[in-house]
């Protein structure tokens, strides 16, 4: 039995697509060890079937932060037992890369997101420098790379020529019988419900244009923002401010079964992220799938993987002014149209056959194969 350690820089509580690579290396065969940090106020980790490790840290961000857990995962990979690294993002792969020359185990890298050409770092051009030469010695150092969006994978290409397969962030297939009724979650019967939901919900990914936007629509219409990020103290200071405390109810960060319940009870899911950064405009949001997943219609920003997908499966509007007008308009076409809706819902319910991480796994599944198979093998594929 192969033995993957996976590493990721997050406290495992709402991770779903590490946790779904983990169960599908699972079902491969594999005994997996997931390898995150703790914070002082992370939640208890539910019973999973495959070890986890939380890595108590003293810093909880900043450089003083990555030097420490660059460190710790070093020696961490250096004396476990394993024989598959996966290093998820950039902020794990120096010491995977590392690590696996010097065991000469195999190095799968799955990069989540653009990490260089994201806003926290573009918008620091040292920090961004910094990563951005971590990235060049390590990049061409991988056995494998795997990323979310056709786009990033074809940018990575262009910058060190070699191919990076797409693994999207799909959810698993839900069927009927698993819903949650709204007074079980505590939100009114009567209301229209928009969600936004995420595990980063950030400054530029259409927070603050939510709450802009709600003055200009009707009362029965609510905001329900789902996860957490850095753009939630000013959306709080703005709903005071606006006296949207009735109509904009925050839950903060929530399990992924209670996430489900959440959003099945939407009726508008959204995904506003503004092209502030090649991050924003390259990426494929995992909430666009679980709003369809959920029978959902969704409103998005006009970039071009969120377009292409709205367009392909004709599962909602694409609103091309992120203003808070032209939201509020987007918003009232949607739910003053009943047969337009409907119709968005049927094809939300035929486009989640599809998009689901059943169907999804396979190419994941052709990936790690070779290093199922091999024992030493940690050259590219």
């Amino acid at each position: 039995m192969k033995r993957v350690v996976l590493s990721v820089t997050n406290d495992l509580f709402t991770d779903p697509r590490v946790d779904k690579v983990a169960h599908s290396l699972e079902r491969m065969g594999c005994a997996v060890l997931l390898v995150g940090r703790r914070y002082a106020d992370s939640p208890v980790l539910p019973p999973r079937s495959y070890l986890t490790r939380r890595m108590r840290l003293l810093f909880r961000k900043g450089p003083l932060f990555y030097a420490e857990y660059q460190f710790r995962l070093f020696l961490l990979l250096l004396f476990v037992r394993c024989d598959i690294l996966v290093a998820n993002d950039l902020d794990t792969l120096l010491p995977n890369v590392l690590v696996s020359r010097i065991r000469r185990k195999p190095l799968v890298y799955d990069s989540h997101e653009y990490f260089c050409q994201v806003l926290e770092v573009v918008t620091r051009p040292r920090v961004q420098a910094v990563w951005h030469r971590i990235e060049r010695f390590c990049f061409p150092k991988v056995s494998a790379a795997i990323t979310v969006s056709a786009s990033i994978a074809e940018a990575y290409r262009q910058e060190y020529g070699r191919e990076v397969a797409v693994v999207r962030n799909l959810p698993l297939r839900r069927t009927s019988g698993t819903e949650v009724s709204r007074k079980e979650l505590g939100l009114p019967d009567e209301a229209k419900i928009l969600i936004l939901q995420g595990n980063a919900i950030h400054k530029g990914r259409g927070g603050e244009l939510m709450v802009e936007t709600m003055p200009l629509l009707p009362e029965q219409v609510l905001l329900l923002v789902v996860g957490a990020g850095d753009a939630l103290p000013e959306m709080r200071r703005r709903v005071t401010e606006l006296d949207l405390q009735q109509r904009v109810l925050f839950t903060g960060r929530v399990e992924a079964e209670r996430l489900y319940a959440y959003t099945a009870c939407a009726d508008l899911g959204v995904s506003f992220d503004q092209s502030v950064c090649l991050n924003h405009d390259y990426s494929l949001p995992n909430k666009l799938f679980e709003y369809i997943q959920a029978g959902v219609p969704v409103l998005v920003s006009g970039l071009p993987e969120r377009r292409k997908l709205v367009e392909r499966y004709g599962v909602g509007l694409v609103v091309e002014e992120l203003q808070p007008a032209s939201v509020a308009d987007a918003v009232l076409r949607m739910l003053n149209d009943a047969e337009g809706y409907a119709q968005c819902r049927r094809r939300c319910e035929a486009a989640a056959e599809q998009l689901c991480w059943e169907r999804e796994e396979e190419q994941l599944r052709r990936i790690y194969q070779p290093f199922l198979e091999n024992k030493n093998n940690i050259g590219k594929i």
